[in-house]
């Protein structure tokens, strides 16, 4: 697997690129073997026009599939823009569906102190205020996607515990995009801040290491390399 920087960027051996097109607030990831594209989460809506110009730098002109980690808006805000503007199919966990198809925001659970009483005091003045614009799917997951009739060496896999629709983008058995189910943002720790059920979660670490990938790259902060 080479890394390429600039726009970072995974080779696998497949020949397929990953490309982290927004970083921060939320890392949005596009797959493409050269032909069919597929991205991974969409940002908030305030980096939307940040997004599309990324995209346009790239020449992508069509994305093929969207796949959301979970339904949180900071991953799913931008997603009917998406599916609007490039006609793209959208893939979510069958568990939060629902979610995705009213604009509810899931008020996630915290995980230390800190995270515990922050969300203790503001879930129910947040839960109204941060629904966002419903978008409607096109495939939902259970267990396990594969992608290879979708041109890829590659598959979804349920890993809940930061919600209960968690998944994460097994590519090559090489890279792993796994959404908010590692954070790579606390050197020397993989845990979130805000996780629904931390047993589930920490399960979910034993799948992604059982898939022999050497590379987990999450939705906040940077990859993590040989666990």
């Amino acid at each position: 697997m080479q890394i390429i920087d600039k726009l970072k960027t995974w080779k696998t051996k497949s020949g397929y690129r990953i490309i982290q097109i927004l970083s921060r607030r939320s890392n949005v990831f596009l797959l493409t073997n050269g032909v069919k594209n597929i991205l991974i989460d969409t940002s908030p809506k305030y980096m939307w026009n940040k997004l599309q110009k990324r995209l346009n730098n790239l020449n992508v002109n069509h994305i093929d599939y969207l796949v959301l980690t979970h339904t949180h808006m900071d991953h799913a805000e931008n997603s009917h823009r998406i599916k609007e503007k490039y006609k793209t199919l959208v893939i979510v966990h069958k568990n939060e569906a629902s979610y995705l198809t009213s604009g509810n925001n899931i008020i996630p659970l915290g995980t230390n102190l800190f995270t515990r009483v922050l969300i203790n005091l503001l879930a129910k003045y947040l839960a109204p205020k941060i629904r966002y614009k419903p978008c409607q799917y096109d495939f939902i997951v259970d267990t396990k996607f594969d992608l290879n009739d979708f041109g890829f060496n590659a598959y979804i896999m349920h890993t809940p515990g930061h919600t209960t629709g968690s998944m994460s983008v097994v590519i090559d058995n090489e890279v792993a995009i796994v959404g908010d189910t590692m954070f790579g943002v606390f050197k020397g720790s993989v845990f979130p801040p805000f996780a629904d059920d931390i047993k589930q979660m920490i399960n979910s670490w034993g799948k992604l290491l059982e898939t022999n990938c050497s590379v987990f790259i999450p939705s906040h902060g940077s990859a993590i390399a040989d666990l």
